[in-house]
């Protein structure tokens, strides 16, 4: 073009022809005009815990892209929506002319194929509300087999975010583990996201569509900052028959086992987020998405109070490398106080050919608790091996155990061609609080009542909501099990008291009635701790106290009249 200009001869027709290609971008849809490298993304929130502003919320986009495609995710590109009728682009700035959103890349988390990109903004909401934070990006990569025209479809995700002022200052769940994989030809493919909430929150995992927005970031969306996502253009997921029609499940002896006379399948454990497709059987890039599910335990039951939406790339090669095998050990539930110490092994699979000799086998771990946990890497080689340690304390206490993920990657060289293949299993900690010590009672009396006096040492866990007390005619000989908190039904025991966890004493006077000479009343007592994250302790040793003496006995009965 800058030739035809500089010819005499044609220079105003060339001024014609510059002005209609002008013109013509100027037609086009965002998305044939920008970058096309969308692999991965979510977008996870918090609290601003400094101003304390329940309303004031901290976001992070986070973006894998592409590095073969042309260009990067830039900030001019970046649109997100509030949910309330307001809106961010990258570009966007502030009175005082700083910018409203920043954008970083995080080398050490991005590997040969992919960048990560992180994008920081904030919002602060009018109020208290449910709201759908999202952003249309575009557009994603091309190749992706199981939609059509990837290449030319936008990236939708989103969150929920919900300001209550009950619910105090919310986190949303984090999803430590990277949001594209690698997996081979006829292997089965694990995939957990390492999810993590800060405030206990029980976490649900549901796979679910992707999804776009037509026409992406168009003059009309950025005017009403209201998208509506529809799913990609014919998706199906990876597992689906139109895509090699009779693939089917190689043997597999993890959960679900591998059926290979049943057709290949895709699920998503509902309770630890973890992936199973067995298994792919065409190579070439898949996307599949997933929601978050936060539910917040209140005292008025259970309810749903967030959701992430994370939109994943798995890219499957063909080869005749075989995946590392990683041991670890069982579940763990443990006295807050105690370390924890895991170990855990991994040896490389031995394929064929060249692509199958073993290589170096790195290890990994992701969960909310590193840091403070630790995990190192002990040895090295095509056999190696690793500890994690953590001493969980009081604060740790929680209905839902932690889920540490532990993944073992092999280190096939560029030259083999051989695609870098992980296994992937997860340990959970469950972490309790200590019983409370000492528990002793001795009889005595307030007026004419006889009353029970139980006393304890001051409870280690400060942070309890309360300590429970329980009260049965007669001793219950119950030792608690290695992870056994409270009292088990049946026992025979009731609730006769509730104090703070800072009381060393409770007197015991049956409502104010006074109890009965005669019997026996034996105590145990308990911490719970505070919601959302819960939890309580294993119950204490048991006391009993003995009034002396008998009961009252009718000794002298006239029956004058009887009635039904």
């Amino acid at each position: 073009m800058q030739l035809l200009l500089q010819s005499g001869k044609g220079k105003r027709c060339a001024t014609w022809l510059l002005a209609l290609v002008i013109l013509g971008l100027g037609w086009l849809a965002p998305q044939a005009a920008w970058a096309t490298h969308i692999r991965a993304g979510d977008i996870q929130s918090r609290v601003d815990n400094v101003t304390g502003n329940p309303n004031h919320l901290l976001f992070r986009l986070t973006i894998y892209r592409d590095k073969s495609a042309p260009a990067h995710q830039e900030l001019p590109e970046t649109y997100v929506y509030f949910g309330d009728g307001s809106g961010l682009n990258g570009n966007d700035k502030d009175a005082n002319g700083t910018a409203l959103m920043t954008r970083t890349s995080d080398a050490a988390a991005s590997t040969a194929d992919t960048e990560v990109l992180y994008f920081d903004f904030e919002h602060t909401y009018a109020g208290a509300g449910s709201y759908l934070v999202s952003f249309v990006g575009e557009n994603r990569n091309a190749g992706i087999i199981n939609m059509v025209n990837s290449v030319n479809t936008s990236f939708y995700i989103s969150s929920t975010v919900t300001i209550n002022p009950a619910y105090g200052l919310n986190h949303s769940p984090v999803l430590r583990a990277p949001a594209v994989d690698k997996a081979g030809l006829g292997q089965v493919f694990l995939h957990n996201p390492a999810a993590y909430d800060a405030d206990g929150d029980s976490l649900a995992f549901k796979l679910r569509t992707c999804q776009q927005v037509v026409n992406g970031n168009s003059a009309a969306l950025i005017a009403s900052k209201r998208p509506m996502p529809v799913d990609c253009d014919h998706y199906v997921y990876p597992n689906d028959q139109s895509i090699v029609p009779g693939a089917k499940q190689v043997p597999y002896t993890g959960v679900p086992a591998g059926d290979p006379s049943s057709n290949a399948l895709l699920v998503q454990d509902p309770y630890n987020g973890q992936i199973t497709w067995n298994a792919p059987a065409r190579a070439g890039y898949y996307n599949i998405a997933f929601t978050v599910e936060e539910w917040r335990r209140t005292a008025n039951g259970i309810r749903l109070i967030g959701t992430v939406i994370r939109d994943m790339q798995i890219i499957v090669t063909a080869t005749n490398n075989l995946p590392p095998t990683l041991i670890v050990p069982p579940d763990v539930c443990v006295v807050a106080g105690t370390p924890v110490v895991l170990n855990v092994s991994a040896t490389d699979g031995v394929g064929t050919g060249a692509q199958g000799a073993p290589t170096p086998v790195a290890l990994f771990a992701y969960s909310g608790i590193l840091p403070p946990a630790t995990f190192t890497q002990t040895s090295t080689g095509t056999t190696s091996s690793g500890t994690f340690r953590w001493t969980p304390d009081c604060s740790n206490v929680a209905n839902q155990p932690y889920t540490v993920v532990f993944k073992a990657q092999d280190s096939p060289s560029t030259a083999s061609g051989a695609p870098i293949l992980i296994d992937e299993k997860t340990v959970r900690i469950t972490v309790i609080g200590p019983p409370p010590q000492n528990v002793r009672g001795v009889p005595g009396a307030s007026g004419t009542s006889l009353v029970s006096l139980v006393t304890w040492d001051r409870y280690t866990c400060q942070n309890a909501s309360q300590l429970l007390i329980f009260r049965k005619e007669g001793p219950f000989p119950f030792t608690p099990g290695p992870c056994q908190t409270g009292l088990p039904a049946g026992s025979g025991y009731v609730q006769v008291g509730a104090v703070s966890p800072t009381t060393t004493t409770f007197t015991d006077t049956n409502n104010g009635t006074g109890l009965v000479r005669g019997k026996t009343y034996c105590y145990r007592i308990y911490a719970v701790f505070l919601l959302p994250a819960g939890g309580a302790s294993i119950v204490s040793n048991e006391t009993c106290v003995t009034f002396s003496g008998r009961s009252a006995r009718l000794t002298n009965v006239d029956v004058n009249t009887t009635s039904a």
